[in-house]
């Protein structure tokens, strides 16, 4: 596969469905056949690692890099030091090929969005302000008409779309 990914954010407030939604939606673009990653968005010192483990160690004492590895995985943690986050560009370039990347988190990115969103989290819709949203997945009415409506209980139709969305590129 010598091809780019296509690249596809789920965005929306914290609370709104976005993990619950991918949960759902990998397995079902898998079973159509495309291979999927993703990047997570995190917030500030969120950790993968054990305190007291060994790796945490190794990166408690400075080191800027730790692999971990196993007969089952393997991750890399790479501790900024102080140095700016990357965007989401030169992280992309991080991943293996595959056909999909969905990125949730990066809202603020110029990158084809579905929202998520449910009026019960009180927080207003991004997509009448963000012109790179092109669906909105949501348990009722949305803000714009004209912006494509995904019924967020319907992971068929979502992964329809995606998978869609995916081929077109």
């Amino acid at each position: 596969m010598s091809h780019a990914p296509r690249v596809l954010g789920i965005a929306g407030w914290s609370g709104s469905g976005k993990t619950t939604l991918l949960a759902k939606l990998i397995p079902a673009l898998i079973g159509r056949g495309l291979t999927v990653s993703t990047i997570k968005h995190a917030h500030h010192d969120f950790d993968v690692d054990q305190p007291g483990k060994d790796s945490w160690r190794h990166r408690e004492a400075g080191a800027s890099e730790v692999l971990v590895s196993s007969d089952r995985r393997w991750a890399l943690m790479h501790e900024h030091r102080g140095a700016a986050e990357p965007p989401l560009a030169a992280l992309l370039e991080k991943l293996q090929p595959v056909d999909l990347v969905l990125v949730e988190g990066f809202k603020r990115e110029p990158t084809p969005k579905i929202e998520v969103w449910r009026a019960e989290t009180g927080k207003p819709p991004l997509h009448p302000e963000d012109p790179s949203i092109i669906a909105v997945a949501s348990d009722g009415p949305i803000a714009d008409p004209g912006r494509t409506r995904l019924d967020i209980d319907d992971i068929e139709a979502i992964a329809d779309f995606v998978a869609d969305f995916a081929r077109a590129g």
